[in-house]
């Protein structure tokens, strides 16, 4: 069957990731982009490019409708969503089936059950996977909702059902900060995802993020082991490391078995992955939630496992049965990724926009640099800071870390502000050296006044 023209439903640099998995295939790409992407790197370097609509993620990247009419102009024959906008959208993706054609990732059912994070909570149960203490479904008004927290208590973190990246998460403390908090993680959600539904999680805390990447064609499923997200800022990700280096084998096998068991059970198709928090000190791990779509850190994966995951979720669409068994599957050395955002660390993380006029990418062995950027390359104010990913690769945590200093000092991006002072400090911070922190370290780290983050 295979795919001939696929539209990429997104922009920054998982477009770019995907428009060059797709040409190693032999297909034919077309780049749906905003007006305010009309000069991305995505535009210029796929086969033929289409506006889908004003710069607002709203009117463009989130307008289903938009998004199908470019796939039928263009003559595509699958859509490829990437992350965010609508990858999680399962009436998105039956309005691509609909359509006769081929969405690049789980069917609407799938997403329904588990990219929905309550369905998916109560599925993981149901198989005797662990999971937070929290909402048995979603909050329907904030009456209920308070009845809910008086069971659980405080503290408490409040999430939106659908998406993820950290968006619409609130963690509070106390009801009145609840009723504040619980109107804005709704509308914050509603925003990002077009859903504004909510659930709640006891937070714990001194936890450690672990996630499961897994793979399915439907009728199998494989993992391709784990990543440790745990260096967090805003509850948004910043630093992601494969494998999580804490975790005793025995855990690593509960927890990647059960991610497998999860995904089995929904005949999952396409790139997945589980995240759970683990808690060192007891040795517990909780599921928390699964992202139905390709995630940022995947290239951590990659670079331990060797599968490039975002060509086999292409191949899987175009009907190939998944090529690899578990047996096949083995990690080599360490992988560390730092993602690099126009914010300034030094003026608390302050947005930052304007034109890079200067670029110099580190090389070398082990070192590469996932971006949509280019010298005089305009950042537009209208979506997400990501601006690129720096992952190294080496045959152990320690020496990992060491190319990672090189690499990140050989980095220069001028014009706009940048983080990569943060990963510069926390490359040197005795914590992160050590792998002994979790999701509070950053924001207390933060807080303490760490060295210097001015570039």
């Amino acid at each position: 069957m295979g795919i001939g023209t696929l539209l990429i439903a997104n922009r920054g640099e998982i477009a770019v990731r995907i428009i060059r998995a797709a040409r190693e295939l032999g297909i034919c790409t077309v780049q749906a982009h905003s007006q305010a992407d009309a000069d991305s790197l995505a535009v210029r370097l796929a086969d033929r490019a289409i506006d889908i609509g004003p710069p607002q993620a709203a009117k463009s990247y989130l307008d289903g409708e938009a998004i199908l009419r470019a796939a039928k102009e263009s003559g595509a024959d699958a859509i490829h969503p990437g992350y965010g906008f609508l990858a999680e959208n399962a009436d998105f993706a039956d309005a691509v089936d609909d359509a006769g054609l081929n969405f690049v990732g789980p069917t609407g059912e799938s997403i329904r059950l588990l990219g929905d994070k309550v369905t998916a909570r109560g599925l993981a149960a149901t198989l005797g996977v662990p999971t937070v203490p929290g909402s048995d479904g979603r909050i329907d008004d904030l009456d209920s909702a308070r009845s809910i927290v008086d069971r659980i208590g405080f503290p408490i973190m409040i999430k939106a059902a659908a998406g993820g990246g950290g968006r619409g998460i609130r963690v509070v403390t106390d009801q009145a900060e609840f009723d504040h908090r619980l109107p804005q993680a709704s509308a914050e959600a509603k925003a990002a995802f077009g859903d504004g539904g909510l659930y709640f999680e006891r937070f714990i805390e001194n936890a450690r993020h672990v996630e499961v990447q897994v793979l399915g064609d439907g009728d199998h499923v494989v993992h391709c082991y784990e990543r440790e997200c745990s260096l967090q800022r805003r509850r948004q990700k910043v630093w992601e490391e494969a494998p999580a280096a804490m975790l005793p084998d025995d855990v690593r096998t509960a927890l990647c078995k059960s991610a497998v068991a999860i995904a089995r059970h929904v005949g999952y198709r396409g790139a997945g992955t589980l995240e759970y928090l683990y808690d060192e000190l007891s040795g517990e791990f909780h599921f928390i939630e699964m992202n139905t779509r390709i995630q940022v850190e995947h290239p951590v994966t990659e670079c331990v496992t060797g599968i490039d995951i975002v060509r086999e979720m292409l191949r899987i669409a175009g009907g190939e049965p998944l090529r690899w068994r578990q047996d096949d599957i083995r990690i080599t050395g360490h992988a560390i990724e730092c993602r690099i955002n126009a914010e300034d660390p030094a003026n608390n993380f302050m947005p930052s926009v304007g034109v890079v006029d200067g670029l110099s990418v580190p090389g070398g062995p082990g070192v590469r640099f996932d971006t949509m950027l280019y010298p005089g390359y305009a950042v537009p104010p209208f979506y997400d800071s990501l601006l690129g990913k720096l992952i190294v690769w080496d045959e152990t945590r320690s020496s990992a870390l060491k190319r990672l200093e090189r690499a990140l000092a050989e980095l220069e991006i001028s014009g706009i502000k940048t983080t990569k002072p943060l990963h510069q400090a926390l490359v040197a911070e005795e914590t992160v050296r050590g792998s002994t922190f979790d999701t509070n370290f950053l924001e207390h780290w933060l807080e303490s006044g760490p060295p210097s983050l001015v570039e």
